[in-house]
């Protein structure tokens, strides 16, 4: 495995295990309903929780999970689809995909339910009823989030194989070319011709020698 592969790896699986550890945190912290209190029947009282920093956490680490993979693979449509390997570019495409769809999920989900949490102190009552977040929210992000850094390792993976096997990734396999001989040719070349002698009349040359 390669330096630059492993710190990848490295980095961003801690990352997915802060992502982790903050989401489900944050679910555990986050504002109940039998934590707020009513004061009047125009006020609720909310009280401060720390759902709202553990939500941003796993957000900011999300997002810098898909920066790392990002930064690390490069443009993904500048790789060709091989020839020989197309069900596995398929693969690395649609998890691209995926990955993407779901960060913008789960970066949305988190930072709404930090927002919600973020109510100290008095607030009006909204349409009469004092709001919390749902249960589960932040857990749902968590997963996503989780499926999104999952599907993102899972396409560098792929589009990292190019280094070690470049037939996968990237210019296509060269076939090689037939009725080509490799060996010594069977027969000797021909002997190289000599000019042909020019016929010179002895008269002329005796001439030539006397004048």
């Amino acid at each position: 495995m390669e330096k630059k592969a492993l710190v990848v790896y490295t980095v961003v699986v801690f990352l997915g295990l802060l992502v982790i550890a903050t989401g489900f945190a944050a679910e555990g912290t986050k504002v109940k309903l039998n934590h707020v209190i009513v004061v009047n029947r125009t006020t609720c009282k909310y009280p401060k929780s720390p759902a709202v920093g553990l939500g941003l956490v796993a957000a900011l680490s999300l997002l810098l999970a898909h920066i790392t993979l990002n930064v690390a693979t490069g443009c993904f449509c500048c790789f060709a689809a091989p020839r020989s390997s197309v069900s596995k570019w398929r693969i690395a495409l649609i998890c691209y995909v995926i990955s993407w769809i779901t960060f913008a999920k789960a970066f949305i989900m988190l930072l709404t339910g930090a927002a919600l949490n973020d109510q100290r102190g008095e607030q009006s009552y909204f349409l009469g009823y004092c709001y919390v977040l749902r249960s589960g929210f932040f857990t749902v992000a968590t997963i996503v989030a989780t499926m999104s850094i999952v599907l993102g390792l899972t396409y560098y993976i792929l589009l990292n194989s190019a280094e070690t096997e470049p037939s996968v990734f990237g210019n296509p396999c060269i076939p090689p070319q037939a009725n080509i001989a490799m060996g010594q040719p069977q027969f000797p070349p021909p002997p190289q011709r000599s000019a042909d002698p020019v016929f010179v009349p002895e008269d002329t040359y005796m001439r030539r020698q006397f004048t």
